[in-house]
């Protein structure tokens, strides 16, 4: 495991194929821990309250809100752990290795309920085609440690761009956060319009879900460890303003796919480029253009004006 962390550093490869059951396994394990947060945060518009977000070791539910008290739960993909610490200063660790999803499950809610944090969650998977409920789930039971590692430092990178991209504008925009049904990191701007209902059919989800989630007109981004290759990174529009597909956009390794309705940038391209992080906010900043421009957005209230701002000290 010692060279592939080492190559960890900065922008690593990790081809999607090489970690096809250990990813699969780790959507339904965080699956499980963000349905604890879901169950227990108050609702936020977006389903915000369920995320989690990249840490220092890895992903964080950050402070959950539980009777007078509140705890978190950290995947720690450094010392390959589930750490859930409690407020009263209680802890418990769930040890991260191939184990299968219902003994997991299993451990996670125990350690939940000897912190004295019982919570009860829908305890079946959702935007997946095939929903085992977690209890019965020994199909999925891969993990490697070194590739969740690589996909946790693909994480921090990604990560520190859509930072930065975010801060550039004024208007609504989400956090920077990893959402657990479809495994990706994503942030979203907003226009501050209504958009219509959206038709939903995510699989193994009720509409409901995503008539929120896209409540108002939006141009959001994300990476995904899926596809061919070593993921890619995204970015739509909904509802999709004509002219958008056409739009030029940059750098010239972005395409749209008519069959996503989205820009793709593959994060190969990304991690060879002389300068990574540039590359990405091109490719940010230029599909949030097409989505802006063609939707006629008020750019000129939404966008941070960088003159105004002082230097960081």
């Amino acid at each position: 495991m010692t060279g592939r962390v080492q190559e960890a550093v900065g922008w690593p490869r990790l081809r999607v194929d090489e970690w096809a059951d250990t990813r699969e396994t780790l959507q339904l394990w965080t699956q499980i821990v963000g349905k604890v947060r879901l169950a227990l945060a108050p609702m936020m518009n977006h389903w915000w309250q369920v995320a989690l977000y990249v840490s220092p070791r890895g992903l964080t539910t950050s402070a959950v809100p539980h009777g007078s008290g509140n705890f978190d739960a950290e995947f720690d993909f450094c010392d390959h752990v589930l750490r859930i610490r409690s407020a009263d200063g209680g802890q418990r660790e769930v040890v991260l290795e191939p184990k299968p999803v219902a003994l997991f499950y299993r451990e996670t809610m125990a350690a939940l309920d000897e912190l004295d944090l019982t919570t009860s969650i829908h305890a079946a998977p959702n935007e997946v085609a095939q929903a085992i409920p977690f209890d019965e789930d020994t199909a999925h039971a891969s993990y490697d440690a070194a590739s969740a590692h690589l996909w946790w430092r693909q994480l921090v990178a990604a990560n520190r761009v859509f930072g930065e991209f975010r801060a550039e504008f004024l208007g609504k925009v989400s956090p920077v956060h990893y959402f657990w049904g479809a495994m990706d990191l994503a942030v979203t701007r907003f226009s501050g319009r209504p958009a219509p209902p959206h038709p939903g059919g995510a699989p193994n989800c009720p509409d409901e879900v995503m008539v929120e989630g896209y409540s108002h007109e939006l141009s959001s981004c994300g990476f995904w460890p899926g596809g061919d290759g070593e993921g890619l990174f995204y970015s739509y529009a909904y509802p999709e303003p004509a002219g958008f597909a056409e739009h030029p956009v940059r750098p010239a390794d972005a395409a749209y796919f008519p069959d996503l309705g989205e820009f793709v940038l593959p994060y190969e391209a990304v991690r060879t480029a002389d300068d990574p992080d540039a590359m990405l906010l091109e490719f940010l900043r230029s599909t949030y253009a097409a989505a802006a421009q063609n939707g006629d957005w008020d750019r000129t209230l939404l966008e941070v004006d960088p003159s105004r701002l002082p230097s960081p000290r």
